[in-house]
């Protein structure tokens, strides 16, 4: 599933063809993806001017000049194509700009989504009014962890997945970022001292910052929008390696938690 990193690549792809375009055409060529796509996007988007691009957790986020917010998620193996020489039958939402680009949003499975909402309302849309801050954002530090975490005895891993801890995290970057900062994905949130939080914290950001500069992770049908493949994969230190060795010389294990698959090594990670 794309995540965090690669909705931010998808983001920073899609910027220089969409941001300041008039749309002349929005066409969704379903009724549907994983939910009913707004009956009247096609009226709202078409004529308006797309103002802003950004990303809320593993959402991207286009704005326009009437005020209107198109909420886009890539689902399991959604990605968007610009200026594709030909329609393919998973392209579910087609948009042509003035200038003459044209983007799709392919999505083969299924999983994803389009929203539209008015943009003073974002903030209390559905997916968005519990979640915590961005993991890349100034809000989201050691101290916060510890706060939110206080007294929880979930695993760590449980807590970091949970939107409402922090928004976007998903099961590749925690992994990775609980192998960089020596914590156990199975150590109880509320046992973890300020100082190990501030470290996790750090790690985070640097494995997140990391994959975007890589251009994310390539898994199943993940691509940028311009058809390259994310990189970051290759730098994966625990992740998809069950049975290899770490850098401590220890191997890599791997659980099953919650229906998701958990690598760490339990030499580095107390």
């Amino acid at each position: 599933m794309p995540e965090l990193p690669e909705v931010e690549t998808t983001i920073a792809g899609l910027r220089p063809v969409l941001e300041g375009q008039r749309l002349t055409l929005v066409e969704p060529r379903r009724a549907d993806l994983r939910w009913p796509i707004p009956v009247d996007l096609r009226q709202r988007m078409t004529g308006s001017v797309v103002t802003a691009l950004s990303r809320r957790a593993k959402y991207g986020l286009v704005e326009t000049d009437r005020g209107d917010v198109m909420i886009f998620h890539l689902g399991m193996s959604g990605r968007w194509r610009i200026d594709p020489a030909e329609l393919e039958k998973h392209d579910h939402l087609l948009i042509e700009t003035e200038a003459g680009h044209r983007m799709v949003l392919n999505d083969p499975r299924r999983f994803g989504s389009l929203d539209l909402v008015r943009i003073e309302t974002l903030d209390s849309y559905k997916a968005f009014a519990a979640m915590g801050p961005e993991p890349l954002g100034d809000d989201f530090t050691g101290a916060y962890l510890k706060a939110a975490t206080r007294d929880r005895k979930a695993p760590i891993k449980q807590l970091l997945l949970d939107q409402r801890t922090v928004a976007g995290l998903g099961n590749i970057y925690v992994c990775e970022a609980l192998h960089m900062a020596g914590i156990s994905p199975r150590k109880r949130g509320g046992s973890i001292s300020k100082p190990r939080y501030e470290q996790l914290v750090t790690a985070i950001k640097q494995v997140l910052t990391a994959a975007i500069a890589a251009g994310g992770s390539t898994l199943r049908d993940y691509a940028q929008p311009d058809g390259e493949l994310g990189y970051f994969a290759k730098d994966w230190l625990v992740y998809g390696r069950e049975g290899l060795a770490c850098h401590c010389g220890a191997t890599v294990k791997r659980r099953v938690d919650s229906g998701r698959s958990t690598f760490y090594c339990s030499k580095c990670q107390k």
